[in-house]
C-alpha cells in the first residue's frame, strides 16, 4: 500500500499513520458490532420477559428456540426453505435478467420509453394482490404461478434502476464516443453498462426484500407450502412459538441476501464503496 506524501515520496503501511488509521477503522467496526449486539440482546431480553407474560401473542426466544430445534430435527423446516428458496431464486433471477435488458433499453432509447413509460407504471402501481388471481387462472396452482409472482414483484425495481442508472451517463461522454466512432454495442458495453452498474445493484437490494414477500404471497394464495405453508399452519393452530420460526427465517435469509448483494456490488463496482 502506498499513498503521496508530502514531500512528493510514498507512504508506506508501515508509517506510523497509517497504522493509526487502520487502527482507527478496526476500533469502529468493533464499536459498530459491539453496538449491534447489544441491541440485539435488549431486544431478546425485553421479548423474553414480554412473552413470558402472554406466550399465546408473542411468544419468546427460549421457546422459539426449541420450536426451531424441533422444525429442524424433523425436517420441516429445511424442506422448506428448500421449496420457498427455488421459487424465491427463479422468480429472481428471472426478474434480474428481464429487469435489466429492459431496462438498459428504455433507458437508452427515448422514443421506447415514450411509448411503454405508461404502461409500466400503471403495471408497477398495480397491488399485487389484484393480480394472483389472474395469475392462478393463467398459470395454475403450481410452479409457475408462484414463480411467476415473484417475477412481477421484482422486475419493475430493476428496470426502473437500470434505467435510472442509464439516464446518468452524461451527454458529453455519448457525444466524445460518437466523435471517435464508436458502435452502439461499444457504447452499451463500456459506457452506459458501468454506469448503470451501482443502480442495478440498488435494483438488486430493493428486489430481494420485494422477491421474498412475493414468495411468500405466492405460498398463501397459490398452494400452500414452503416457509408461507408453515406459517399458515402454525398460525391457524395458534402455536406462536412454532409459527415464528420460519418468519424469522425469511428474516434471516434476506439478510443473507442482502449482505451478499452488497458484496457483489463492492465486487464489480468497487469504485462505489471508495465514494461512500
Amino acid at each position: 500500500m502506498t499513498r503521496p506524501s508530502g514531500d512528493g515520496g510514498s507512504a508506506t503501511a508501515d508509517e506510523p499513520w497509517v497504522r493509526r488509521l487502520r487502527q482507527a477503522e478496526r476500533r469502529r467496526k468493533a464499536l459498530v458490532w459491539g453496538l449491534r449486539l447489544l441491541v440485539a440482546a435488549v431486544i431478546l431480553v425485553a421479548w423474553q420477559l414480554v412473552g413470558k407474560s402472554d406466550p399465546l401473542f408473542t411468544s419468546y426466544p427460549t421457546a422459539v428456540a426449541q420450536a426451531a430445534w424441533d422444525e429442524i430435527t424433523s425436517g420441516a423446516l429445511l424442506s422448506a426453505i428448500a421449496r420457498s428458496f427455488e421459487i424465491l431464486a427463479l422468480g429472481l433471477l428471472l426478474g434480474i435478467v428481464v429487469g435489466v435488458v429492459v431496462g438498459l433499453i428504455i433507458g437508452r432509447y427515448s422514443l421506447v420509453a415514450s411509448s411503454v413509460e405508461w404502461i409500466i407504471s400503471a403495471l408497477n402501481a398495480t397491488p399485487l394482490l389484484a393480480i394472483i388471481p389472474l395469475v392462478i387462472v393463467w398459470f395454475g396452482l403450481g410452479m409457475e404461478s408462484k414463480v411467476v409472482t415473484v417475477f412481477i414483484l421484482t422486475v419493475f425495481s430493476m428496470l426502473l434502476n437500470t434505467a435510472a442508472g442509464v439516464h446518468e451517463v452524461e451527454q458529453n461522454v455519448l457525444d466524445v464516443s460518437r466523435a471517435f466512432v464508436a458502435s452502439e454495442s461499444q457504447v452499451f458495453r463500456k459506457i452506459i453498462l458501468p454506469s448503470a452498474v451501482p443502480f442495478i445493484m440498488t435494483g438488486l437490494r430493493i428486489s430481494i426484500g420485494r422477491a421474498l414477500i412475493g414468495t411468500v404471497a405466492a405460498e398463501f394464495f397459490t398452494g400452500i407450502s414452503g416457509l408461507g405453508g408453515l406459517i399458515q399452519k402454525y398460525g391457524a393452530s395458534y402455536q406462536t412459538d412454532y409459527m415464528l420460526v420460519p418468519v424469522l427465517t425469511l428474516m434471516l435469509l434476506g439478510v443473507l441476501l442482502t449482505g451478499l448483494a452488497r458484496w457483489l456490488e463492492n465486487v464489480v463496482a468497487p469504485w462505489r464503496e471508495r465514494t461512500r
